[in-house]
């Protein structure tokens, strides 16, 4: 409590509010079960039966009473005249989705942390206490740590796939992405300003203060192609994550505008909030973005726009409203993604043959007991470009533009703060003297300039993969996938 003070009581507080409201008041059990979201139920052995055209079928013990002992499937013809009926999700049908309770945990987790940041916001901005830790960034590294977990989880049910085919495409996406951020790193700072160099020539300068009086000064390098090598690594591993939600992305944007034909306010929204990484990627594209709005072309003059804070504000304000935007049409992207089983049925019905009654059923339910798995695939990406954001700002001590915010104290004169000697006390007084001392140690290597970097690269990466999957998904299913 005298380390963080009133930040650990609202910590507390969340986390306790999670844990005994999830079963009441849930906003991911809402999205899924709120009546706005149908699903298609699949129709039973006397419906398609009866479609068919053929008489009930017996039940077990009738058979064994015929001497009919053979357990023949049940099948149909594939161009019956079958139509679905819908039904509104409940939170009674959410019991048997797949994912779904690491989906309630984990969306529930996001929107709590998010109001701690916020709170933790506002306290800074009226009390500005100097010298208790943000606890706000703790939730916000612990959202992202849990976004990368729910992309393995999913990842790895691909994986287990009998088919084998979603492996091949999980690791050929790997490959090209280490080989794209391999490239990204390469690119120099007047392209894409992520300040990564900059950054990493601060942590070299100060880890040189520290370890060129005990000969370990050799060790800088190595450090540094470490550092690269498993952000590359990081990068890879994101990017096969990203894979799969950014094909079923794709695919859901088609049909979403396919329901949405006679609605131009939601096209509008779902173009947008599709583009919404592209935009992401451009921000950083220092050509194309600063500096065309700190020295606009008026005529033979340049004009200055805006500031170099003023951009970052506005930079950061604008993933934010972007990922508003794509939260905004969640329910039109999920609701494409249930009518596959109509389209499933639709196309069925154009083939020739005869198809297993169960297979039907299987196929219909199956759709629907996935929608929780998308939900992850769909919100997952977002929340971890919105973390990233918000992590960008408060680590890299941007500005919301909001209310004037005092600049930081130097790296050096925090680092010599914190190795100062202080005067014996109580075991208690020692250790937090210990803790700060640490604390001011690591603060001092790990500089702002250095998270700016990191969590800029984070940002854009996130967005980058999203772009790269779901233009191909765009691709695949307008025309592989028809052909």
């Amino acid at each position: 409590m005298a380390v963080m003070g009133v930040q650990v009581v609202v910590s507390l507080l969340a986390a306790s509010l999670m844990q005994n409201m999830a079963p009441h008041c849930s906003l991911a059990r809402w999205l899924l079960c709120n009546g706005s979201l149908h699903r298609y139920k699949h129709p039973s052995d006397e419906e398609l039966c009866a479609l068919a055209g053929k008489q009930r079928p017996k039940a077990k013990r009738d058979r064994r009473m015929n001497g009919v002992m053979e357990e023949k499937p049940l099948s149909v013809p594939r161009d019956i005249d079958l139509h679905l009926d819908t039904t509104p999700i409940t939170a009674v049908d959410a019991l048997v989705l797949r994912y779904f309770l690491e989906y309630q945990w984990f969306v529930d987790f996001a929107v709590y942390s998010t109001a701690v940041y916020i709170f933790t916001e506002g306290y800074y901005c009226l009390v500005d206490p100097q010298r208790e830790m943000n606890i706000g960034v703790l939730w916000c590294l612990l959202t992202v740590v849990f976004s990368i977990k729910v992309f393995f989880m999913v990842m790895r049910h691909y994986f287990r796939s009998e088919e084998g085919g979603e492996r091949s495409v999980c690791l050929t996406f790997a490959f090209f992405f280490l080989l794209l951020a391999m490239v990204a790193l390469v690119i120099r700072e007047d392209y894409l300003e992520f300040g990564l160099e900059p950054g990493l020539a601060s942590v070299s300068s100060n880890l040189e203060n520290i370890l060129k009086p005990q000969g370990w000064e050799w060790t800088l390098p190595i450090a540094k192609l470490t550092f690269k090598l498993g952000l590359v690594a990081l990068c890879s591993f994101l990017g096969a994550c990203l894979t799969f939600p950014g094909l079923r992305l794709a695919q859901t944007h088609l049909d979403a505008l396919r329901m949405a034909a006679d609605k131009p306010l939601i096209q509008v929204l779902l173009h947008g909030s599709f583009l919404a990484p592209v935009l992401v990627v451009v921000m950083w594209i220092k050509p194309i973005s600063r500096d065309f709005l700190l020295h606009a072309p008026m005529g033979k003059q340049t004009v200055q726009i805006m500031s170099d804070s003023a951009y970052n504000t506005t930079r950061l304000w604008t993933i934010v409203g972007l990922c508003l935007l794509r939260l905004v049409v969640t329910r039109c992207h999920l609701q494409a993604y249930l009518g596959l089983a109509e389209r499933w049925v639709e196309q069925m019905k154009k083939e020739a043959g005869r198809i297993p009654v169960l297979e039907i059923q299987r196929k219909i339910t199956r759709i629907y007991c996935y929608v929780s798995v998308v939900s992850l695939q769909y919100l997952g990406p977002i929340i971890l470009t919105l973390h990233c954001t918000l992590l960008l700002k408060t680590l890299g001590h941007h500005s919301w533009g909001l209310y004037p915010e005092p600049p930081p104290l130097p790296p050096a004169a925090t680092a010599a703060a914190a190795a100062a000697p202080r005067p014996g006390g109580e075991d208690g007084e020692d250790v937090r003297a210990a803790v700060e001392q640490i604390t001011g140690v690591l603060g001092g290597i790990f500089t702002p300039l250095f998270f700016r970097g990191l969590f800029a690269f984070l940002t854009w990466w996130v967005a980058a993969c999203q772009v790269v999957t779901s233009l191909f998904g765009l691709y695949f299913h307008q025309y592989l996938a028809a052909s």
